[in-house]
């Protein structure tokens, strides 16, 4: 028989799967409908489990809710650092590149989680966790970016590297809203390809050809 010491970790991940299934739940439910579709019935009833279920993993359905849109917040961020960090080149602007075109993955350019961003966009103005998490994760995902600018072979300006890295922010959100709403709106690597060219435009910078997706993707009907 397994001891306690050894069942203990798959208890916790267990536990945490369950966690993550309903957060999962309330993030389709506020892609679908709004946040105030992801109740606590239909959460529940998404996620396969009673009500009174969720209630022991969070203290309220706001908690849930707030967990549901920080875990696509930094799960964005998470996934453009770790690009950035896979790379082999110690080439500065290939990790730059890296870190800008992971923003527009599959697994990140969704349209479930441009509807879990919107549904909670309004709410910061009334709900200060949501601003909260919404300032933390913007500074964390910005200062991440304007590092990558700065360690680029330019002269030192933290100015103009704040500056830029607020442009390409900018840039790559709103490209990511076009490309996570109309998918089907963009060639194979087009919204890759376009975010590069403007971030190389900002910064005054050329990026290596193989850092461009393939140009020999094209859409087809």
């Amino acid at each position: 028989m397994a001891s306690p010491a050894l069942r203990r970790p798959y208890r916790r991940e267990g536990e945490e799967k369950r966690r993550d299934d309903l957060i999962a739940a309330a993030m389709t439910l506020v892609a679908e409908g709004g946040p105030e579709a992801a109740t606590v019935r239909a959460i529940a009833a998404r996620a396969g489990v009673t009500p009174g279920l969720i209630r022991h993993y969070f203290q309220s359905k706001e908690e849930l809710t707030h967990a549901a849109y920080r875990h696509v917040m930094e799960a964005m961020t998470n996934e453009a650092i770790r690009a950035a960090n896979a790379t082999a080149s110690d080439d500065p602007a290939i990790r730059l590149a890296a870190f800008v075109t992971a923003n527009f993955s599959a697994a990140v350019m969704t349209p479930l989680l441009v509807g879990v961003w919107a549904g909670y966009m309004h709410l910061g103005r009334n709900d200060p966790v949501i601003h909260q998490i919404h300032e933390s994760t913007y500074l964390g995902y910005r200062d991440r970016l304007q590092a990558l600018i700065a360690a680029l072979p330019r002269p030192a300006d933290p100015a103009r590297d704040r500056r830029e890295a607020i442009a390409c922010n900018a840039l790559i959100d709103g490209l990511w809203l076009e490309g996570g709403s109309l998918p089907e709106g963009f060639a194979p690597g087009e919204v890759q390809r376009i975010a590069l060219d403007g971030v190389a435009a900002i910064l005054g910078i050329r990026f290596p050809a193989d850092a461009y997706p393939d140009p020999s993707e094209r859409k087809t009907d």
